[in-house]
């Protein structure tokens, strides 16, 4: 009896040891489970906001590699340019004037939703993904083929929407254009084109910056319409292309607009004077005649 007694015992206190490490474990993941949400929803900020521009140890895009980066500045300064970094290069700061230098004059433009928390938050996983052997920020790899004349039709006919993209995204002419692109040319709501591949830093930075827009107008419309890889190579190519292919300035196209929309105004107001012309005169005449008859009486 005492031998059955003291299994029951040992059995029980077996199951009591699991059940209070299962309660252990559990608090421990409720416990971290707001420090994993918030990691990830930084890190989501930083894909979305950052990673056109920046890898954590993938060498620099347009703007500098962010590996390591709160051994350059301290943490105050690195929020300050972060928050307002054209107010940080105004007052004349070295080390923000040499970053503009290195980014061939791109200042990084202001950023949605961004506060002095969630700066900081950014550096904290900045630090978190240093210290990591290989960052998940490393860097996308882009083929580095020759471009072929193929590649350049496609990606002419991916800007000018004549090729859908694949994920819905609209066409690149609605807002920007290309220098000798048509007569009228392309939208004037965002930059020329023509030589965004020299402005950005060549192919690498180029296709970086396609991946994750991070412009104020072009972040909410390629946020859930992104770019497939297969459309980036041959838009790199085509603004490439463009770029040797430039001459001199394409005032053509705004002028060639303003003729037109002349020819059309003047066109309409023909059209108007035929059609009220003869509705004038019909009631015209009945007036006049009937002015005659009174005088006449």
């Amino acid at each position: 009896m005492i031998g059955i007694e003291n299994k029951f015992n040992k059995s029980t206190q077996v199951k009591r040891y699991r059940d209070i490490k299962f309660l252990v474990g559990a608090l421990m993941v409720l416990g971290a489970f707001p420090l994993v949400a918030s990691a990830q929803e930084t890190a989501a900020y930083f894909k979305q906001n950052c990673y056109s521009c920046h890898t954590i140890g993938g060498g620099r895009l347009v703007g500098p590699d962010l590996k390591d980066v709160s051994n350059r500045k301290d943490r105050d300064w690195l929020v300050r340019f972060i928050l307002n970094p054209q107010a940080m290069i105004d007052r004349g700061d070295p080390y923000a004037k040499q970053i503009l230098e290195e980014a061939r004059g791109v200042v990084m433009p202001p950023v949605a939703g961004l506060s002095r928390d969630r700066a900081d938050q950014i550096l904290d996983f900045i630090e978190v993904e240093s210290a990591l052997e290989k960052s998940q920020f490393e860097g996308m790899k882009f083929s580095d083929r020759p471009f072929t004349p193929a590649d350049v039709a496609l990606g002419h006919a991916l800007f000018t929407g004549r090729e859908k993209f694949k994920k819905g995204g609209p066409p690149c002419i609605s807002c920007h254009t290309v220098r000798g692109l048509t007569l009228l040319g392309g939208g004037r709501l965002g930059v020329d084109l023509t030589k965004v591949s020299e402005r950005i830093g060549g192919r690498k930075p180029l296709s970086a910056w396609l991946v994750s827009p991070a412009t104020v107008t072009m972040q909410p419309v390629f946020r859930n319409n992104p770019l497939d890889a297969e459309e980036i190579l041959p838009l790199v190519a085509y603004f490439e292309d463009a770029a040797k292919q430039s001459g001199d300035d394409d005032s053509v196209a705004p002028l060639a607009f303003f003729l037109m929309g002349l020819a059309g105004m003047v066109l309409v107001l023909g059209l108007f004077d035929v059609i009220w012309k003869n509705r004038f005169r019909g009631v015209r005449r009945p007036l006049v005649a009937g002015g005659e008859m009174r005088t006449s009486i």
